[in-house]
């Protein structure tokens, strides 16, 4: 039996000074406790805040398939240290999960993950756009279909996607990138496009790693229809714009990251509801992949280790939003798009995050237990880091 005393709990949308006791990985009280004597431990927590562990709808664990970027074990150690427990893993592996029979070499490498790893299946086999996957096979054991790394390119095969996603009740969470259109139009013009596939099939849609103005402005006029359309950004996208580009490979992304106004289109659409979630695209590479500078480094940055710090550094301490948007952003909202609920309440599981929030520190690369080393955010100096996760009542990381 834990308790958890002095900490502001994040609840209901909001915080308030509680307790929580814990007993056999589950909340038994929420409020003013009186420690039973049977107490095996008392966290205090005087000055941090405690919220649900954070879930990130787009991380690439890199394996099966992939293990020189980063492994099970690796990924989501770094994702405990975030303050996540609940991951979602992109199909651009090897096997790519386009069958259930594909589908259980991930499910197998999941069990080893330190949080709860969940399964994204790929809308077309191989990732290749050419046909689908068998997606009602994968339904029961999947969250969602995405191409991540690739846009569907075949109207026509989108749109029999859609329509089969809304029969077999998921979400389509769509990697955004016309292949015909240039670096300005690539992502809203295919959003634009599903938007208008989505008004035909009423299909659940997701846009993933929005970056751009317009692409805001096109799922703002979608969710004033009343369409299913959610959408997702990334710490990068709201914490930098290209007028701050290195001739490193650590700024390289896609979408990359774009100008002062995508930025600060962004930064609104966090404040008035746009944008429901905020998730990493944590894509590990090796170093010597991201070796390349600007033109030769492939594509992707590591995310899951310094998410948070960055997010209430440059989004909460300016103004811009409050701690309790962006903690719905990282908990609530992720959770509705994949339907795993989970609150601080009584007889609720305990995944939990300790949230200290008052000191000044330095981000590091070299310290971080992914392998993935690529972050723009290296030397940052940053507010705000998970002290602690639990999943499920056990400790899965504490800071010492």
């Amino acid at each position: 039996m834990v308790l958890l005393a002095d900490a502001q709990v994040f609840r209901n949308g909001k915080l308030k000074r509680e307790d929580i006791l814990i007993d056999n990985g589950t909340i038994v009280s929420v409020g003013n406790v009186k420690p039973p004597n049977s107490i095996d431990r008392v966290v205090r927590l005087q000055g941090c805040v405690i919220s649900p562990g954070f879930c990130d709808v787009h991380v690439h664990l890199r394996e099966p398939g992939f293990s020189y970027k980063e492994t099970i074990e690796t990924g989501t150690e770094a994702a405990a240290r975030g303050g996540y427990a609940d991951v979602c893993a992109m199909p651009n592996v090897n096997p790519v999960p386009d069958s259930r029979e594909h589908l259980r070499v991930s499910l197998d490498a999941f069990r080893r993950g330190s949080v709860r790893v969940h399964a994204v299946g790929s809308i077309t086999v191989s990732e290749a756009g050419e046909r689908l996957s068998d997606m009602e096979a994968l339904a029961p054991h999947v969250v969602g279909f995405s191409d991540d790394g690739k846009g569907v390119q075949s109207e026509e095969l989108m749109r029999k996607a859609m329509e089969l996603a809304r029969r077999i009740d998921r979400p389509v969470m769509a990697h955004t990138e016309d292949d015909t259109a240039d670096f300005s139009q690539s992502e809203w013009r295919q959003i634009e496009r599903d938007i208008r596939l989505v008004r035909e099939t009423g299909c659940q849609y997701h846009v993933q790693h929005v970056s751009c103005a317009k692409s805001v402005e096109l799922i703002r006029a979608a969710k004033l229809e009343g369409l299913r359309v959610t959408c997702e950004t990334a710490p990068h996208y709201l914490c930098l714009s290209d007028d701050g580009i290195e001739d490193d490979g650590r700024f390289v992304m896609n979408p990359p990251i774009r100008s002062k106004r995508d930025q600060t289109a962004l930064i609104e659409a966090l404040a008035d509801g746009v944008i429901d979630i905020i998730a990493t695209d944590h894509a590990p590479h090796s170093a010597e992949e991201k070796s390349r500078g600007f033109k030769g480094s492939v594509k992707g940055v590591v995310g899951l280790e310094t998410a948070f710090p960055v997010l209430y550094t440059k989004l909460v301490l300016r103004g811009f939003i409050s701690l309790e948007r962006l903690l719905t952003m990282l908990t609530d909202e992720p959770r509705k798009l994949i339907r795993k609920p989970l609150a601080i309440a009584e007889g609720s599981r305990a995944d939990i995050t300790a949230l200290e929030l008052n000191t000044q520190y330095t981000i590091d690369s070299s310290e971080f237990l992914s392998m993935g080393r690529a972050t723009p955010f290296d030397g940052w100096r940053v507010f705000g880091r998970p002290i602690m996760t639990m999943l499920g009542g056990s400790i899965i990381y504490e800071k010492r």
